[in-house]
This record gives structure tokens, C-alpha cells and sequence, in this order.
């Protein structure tokens, strides 16, 4: 085809070659480690293909093929959890001596990741709040060589002015690294936003089932080689099966997506009537602070996103949470289930205060019928009005 095609096409047909693999529509799976050569100048002169296990085989490629063409980046590749795809990220733009600038509400374990290993190789690591858009300006210094985003932030869902951000940074010499994990490549790219890097913890909406831990880092051309080789370097993979099961889950991403925002929405706008909701954490909904970044940047949103409660006790919330029988209780997201949790960004924020009016619980809208999660979510609540 001439003619560009669709995303939803794009889903179902890259990364695959039917016709090389004996007309089988699903890439193959191949497990190796060792790659044979079939002489000692093909083994010298470096340039195949396929070269060891470790660096990957048509099976990886298919599925980074896949991955970087929805992303609209250059080339991607893969890693064994979305945590993983962040420090190696980071680390191949990172050296002793620089500056990095990572927005307040960064997913927690990257904090960590920033607090414990990039400040011990003397790297200064500066946190800046998420909303401060062409502000940040002020913050990078000659030394600063990435400024670190996430849109919209981790628990507590800020919207991020990514392209104001990007100038800024790329008008000081700096690189802009996007956790695109929230909105995927479906509804966002970080490339048309201005980004060099995005990462994703496919973990989520990508693999959808709750079953696979992968990550993935796609880059624009020209950060391309300093990344690939710093993951060369780290030794970091991904087993074929688990990647096989990503591919898999990649085919249906649009379809599960679209049911996912369709239900968290309408559980988001339910909840906003609710007597025992302050508000809710949504930028897709017209009440959000960020709503008109979203509105400009983003295509779509997904099932996540947070409540504020009216002020209530911890066993109130306990009793509201502790007997649902449709919402799971339990970490990560982006699978068909429903999941909440209660949440409490309150340490993990250095540059900003949070400091809500009542408990903050995070919810992921499931492919379960949202009038049974509608029914599930009243129970609790009359649960929670009794322990008041």
C-alpha cells in the first residue's frame, strides 16, 4: 500500500512477514543464544543480522519493528520491565558530572532508581514540578542533559506541556526522555510532541494481560546509537516467549484501549457525582486542571486514573476496599481486569507538596461490564459510610 494506513491497520500488520515464514501469519518464536557462522570472515565482519541471542533474534525484531513504527520513532528496543526501560534510558544519556531534571510525580520505582543509583555515580539528580511547562527554562543549567517527563504523571495524573518542555530543553542542548506508558502509542506520540525518547513499561497495555513483564525504548534517530549501545553494553533481554506474548497482546492494544477509556470515563464521571468524592484525578474529564493539554496533545486516554475521598479514616477506606468483589486490590495495571488501590504520593514528592483534603485511591477501569463495576463500587461505598 501506497497510500498511509491507519493505526488500527498498523496494529494488526507490522512486524509481520507471512510470506518469509512459510505463510504463517505469527512471527515464529525462535529461542536461541549461540548463532552460527558460516565462516571466519562472516564471524569477523560483524555485520549480521543475527548475531547472538542476547542481542536479539527475528522474534525481537519483529515485535521492535512493530513498536517503533506505532510509536513514530526511529528504532526501538527491548527490555525486560518497564523499570528496566527507564534507568536504561537514563543511563545511556547520563554520565558522572551532569544534570538531570525529572518531574515530581515520576512513577515511584524510577524515583528510586534516580535517588539510589544515578546520584551514586555523581550524577545530580533535581526534581521540578510537573506543571511547570515553559518554566522550566529556569532549572537547566550547563551541565543538564536530560529533563525527564511523564505525561500525565504516576498516581497523581499532572498533564505535562511536553512540547513547552521540549523547546526549552532542546534550546539548551538537553534530551527529553517520556514515559509514554499511560497513553501508549495509540493515543500519544512523544516524537510530534518533541521528545528523543520514549519509554513505556509494556507490562501494561501492550502485553494486557496481567501475564508478561517487558519494557520498551524507542528512540529518534539521532540518540539512536548512544542507546542501543548502552543497552548492548548492560546486557540487558527479554526472553522470546514473553516477547512472543507481547506481539500477541500488541494486535488487540486498539480494541482493549478503546474499551478501557470508554469505561474509565464513564466510571470517572459517576464518581464525580458521588457524594463521598472530593474529586477526581482524570484529565480526559473537562473538570481536570489539565484537561486542555490533554485535549491538544493526546488522542485518547486509558482505564487509569485517581479519586480523591472527603476526608475519612483509613479503616473506613479499608472496609470499602476489603470486600469488593470486582475490583482487585493490587499493583501495576493496563491488564482486562479492574484493579484500586489506596494511594499515598505524599514521600515520593520533593519539588511539589501533596497534600489532598482526603484519601487518594487509584483506580484501572478492567473489560468487565462498567454497570457491574458501577454496582461493585456502590457496595463499597455503603461499606465505607459505615465505618465513618
Amino acid at each position: 500500500m501506497t497510500k498511509k494506513k491507519h493505526q488500527d491497520t498498523t496494529i494488526v500488520t507490522t512486524g509481520r512477514d507471512p510470506h518469509n515464514n512459510h505463510g504463517v501469519i505469527t512471527p515464529p518464536v525462535y529461542h536461541a543464544s549461540t548463532i552460527l557462522y558460516p565462516s571466519v570472515a562472516a564471524l569477523h565482519a560483524r555485520d549480521a543480522e543475527v548475531t547472538y541471542g542476547r542481542r536479539g533474534t527475528p522474534t525481537t525484531f519483529a515485535f521492535q519493528d512493530a513498536v517503533a513504527e506505532l510509536e513514530g520513532g526511529y528504532r526501538t528496543l527491548v527490555t525486560p520491565s518497564g523499570l528496566s526501560a527507564c534507568s536504561i534510558a537514563l543511563l545511556a544519556h547520563l554520565k558522572a558530572g551532569d544534570h538531570v531534571l525529572v518531574t515530581d510525580s515520576v512513577y515511584g520505582p524510577t524515583r528510586t532508581f534516580c535517588d539510589v543509583v544515578l546520584k551514586r555515580y555523581g550524577i545530580d539528580v533535581e526534581y521540578y514540578d510537573p506543571v511547570i511547562g515553559p518554566g522550566i527554562a529556569s532549572l537547566i543549567r550547563a551541565e543538564t542533559s536530560v529533563v525527564y517527563t511523564e505525561a500525565p504523571g504516576s498516581q497523581t495524573f499532572e498533564m505535562q506541556d511536553i512540547p513547552a518542555i521540549a523547546k526549552a530543553a532542546h534550546d539548551a542542548g538537553a534530551l527529553v526522555i517520556m514515559d509514554n506508558t499511560w497513553a501508549s502509542p495509540l493515543f500519544c506520540n512523544p516524537f510530534a510532541l518533541g521528545a528523543d525518547v520514549s519509554i513505556q513499561a509494556a507490562t501494561k497495555y501492550i502485553v494486557g494481560h496481567s501475564d508478561v513483564m517487558m519494557g520498551t525504548i524507542t528512540t529518534n534517530e539521532s540518540v539512536w546509537r548512544a542507546t542501543i549501545k548502552n543497552h548492548g553494553a548492560i546486557g540487558i533481554t527479554a526472553g522470546p516467549d514473553d516477547i512472543y506474548l507481547a506481539l500477541r497482546g500488541l494486535r488487540t492494544l486498539s480494541v482493549r484501549l478503546h474499551r478501557h477509556m470508554e469505561t474509565g470515563i464513564f466510571l470517572a464521571k459517576w464518581l464525580e457525582d458521588r457524594p463521598e468524592v472530593s474529586r477526581v484525578l482524570h484529565p480526559a474529564l473537562p473538570t481536570d486542571p489539565g484537561h486542555e493539554i490533554w485535549k491538544r496533545d493526546f488522542s485518547g486516554a486509558c482505564g487509569l486514573f485517581g479519586v480523591v475521598l472527603k476526608p475519612v479514616s483509613d479503616k473506613a477506606v479499608a472496609a470499602m476496599l476489603d470486600d469488593l468483589e470486582l475490583f482487585g486490590m493490587g499493583y501495576s495495571w493496563g491488564g482486562y481486569e479492574s484493579l484500586i488501590i489506596p494511594a499515598d504520593p505524599t514521600s515520593n514528592r520533593t519539588a511539589t507538596k501533596w497534600a489532598p483534603e482526603g484519601p487518594l485511591i487509584r483506580i484501572h477501569a478492567g473489560l468487565e461490564d462498567p454497570q457491574d463495576l458501577i454496582t461493585d463500587l456502590e457496595a463499597g461505598f455503603e461499606r465505607l459510610a459505615k465505618h465513618s
